[in-house]
C-alpha cells in the first residue's frame, strides 16, 4: 500500500482492489474470494444497475449517444453502446464521464455496509480512473493478448477486428501490470488459480489485521 494510500485511508474495512484486462478472469477470481466468506464489490454490476430502466444514468446515455442504444422494451443495448463507446477515444471518455462517479458513490454505499474481514472490489479501469487512490491494495488478474483474444471470441462472440479494438482501448498491459501490489497469473488450471486466491487470501487477511505490513 502506498504512503499516498495510507494518508487518504478514510474507509473501515481493508479493500483490495481487483482489477485485470478484458477477458482476464476478474469475474472467476472475484468469485473464489466470495467462496471464501469475502464480501465481493462488482463495479460491473453497479455499472449495469445505474443504467437501469428509470435511471438518470440511462437518460444521461441516451442524450449522449442517442436512442439507438435503447432496446424496444426500454432497456440498455449494451453490445450497441460498447460499439460506440469504444469506436474512438474522446465517444469512450464521454461514457466513463457519465457512469464513473456515479459508479464511484453507489461503490462507497456497499462498501460502508458490507462489513467483512476485508473487501474485494472489482473495478475493471481500477486504475484508469484513479480509484486505485481508494483501496488498500491492488491486485491486477493477468493473461497473455492471446488468451484474451481467444476468451472474447469465444465467449462473446467477437470478430478478430472488435477484439482489437477492445483490447487498443484498454490500458496497456505494462502500465496495468506496474501499478500492481500482487499479480495473479491466469494462465492455468482453475485448481491452480483456487490456490493462488487462497494464499492471497491468507496475506490479506494478515494485512487487514495490520494494514502497515502491506504497505
Amino acid at each position: 500500500m502506498s504512503t499516498v494510500r495510507l494518508r487518504l485511508r478514510d474507509w473501515p474495512v481493508y479493500r483490495v482492489g481487483l482489477t485485470g484486462g478484458i477477458a482476464s478472469g476478474k469475474s472467476t477470481v472475484a468469485g473464489m474470494f466470495a467462496a471464501l466468506g469475502i464480501p465481493v464489490i462488482d463495479t460491473d454490476v453497479i455499472a449495469r444497475q445505474v443504467v437501469a430502466p428509470g435511471t438518470g444514468g440511462l437518460t444521461a446515455v441516451v442524450n449522449a449517444f442517442g436512442p439507438d442504444v435503447l432496446l424496444p422494451d426500454g432497456s440498455l443495448d449494451r453490445r450497441r453502446l460498447r460499439d460506440l463507446a469504444f469506436a474512438t477515444a474522446d465517444s469512450r471518455r464521454r461514457l466513463e464521464a457519465i457512469l464513473h462517479p456515479l459508479i464511484a458513490v453507489e461503490m462507497e454505499t456497499r462498501s460502508a455496509g458490507a462489513g467483512g474481514p476485508y473487501q474485494v472490489l472489482v473495478v475493471p479501469l481500477l486504475i484508469e480512473s484513479g480509484l486505485n487512490a481508494r483501496v488498500d491494495r491492488v491486485l491486477v488478474v493477468d493473461c497473455s493478448e492471446s488468451v484474451q483474444q481467444t476468451r472474447l471470441m469465444v465467449r462473446d462472440g467477437e470478430t478478430v477486428a472488435g477484439v482489437d479494438r477492445l483490447l487498443a482501448a484498454q490500458l496497456d498491459r505494462a502500465t496495468r501490470l506496474q501499478g500492481a501490489d500482487d499479480v495473479l497469473v491466469n494462465s492455468g488450471t482453475r485448481d491452480e488459480l483456487r490456490e493462488r486466491v487462497q494464499a492471497l487470501h491468507n496475506r490479506y487477511l494478515q494485512f487487514a489485521a495490520d494494514p502497515k505490513q502491506g504497505a
